[in-house]
């Protein structure tokens, strides 16, 4: 099957002359390393370790109604009303 595939251009030169070297098709030195690298078990990124931060908080009463929806969406705004 052929395909396109951009390879960078000095990779591209040292494979060709890899090749001839060994007098093998360019082909044949690019199924080869596929053919390596697929034998070999998939490597996954390392997975980046969570460090969670916790801090005293939570919702001043005097500043928000829970119960009212209007209220609250003020006062994540930064709306305040008068009175609450």
């Amino acid at each position: 099957m052929k395909t396109t595939v951009d390879i960078d251009d000095e990779l591209l030169i040292a494979a060709k002359k890899r090749a001839a070297e060994l007098r093998r098709p360019l082909r044949a030195l690019i199924e080869d390393g596929l053919r390596e690298q697929l034998r070999r078990p998939a490597r996954r990124a390392p997975v980046a370790e969570l460090t969670w931060v916790v801090v005293d908080g939570g919702l001043p009463a005097a500043l928000a109604d829970l119960s009212d929806r209007a209220a609250m969406s003020e006062w994540i705004r930064g709306e305040r009303r008068s009175g609450a």
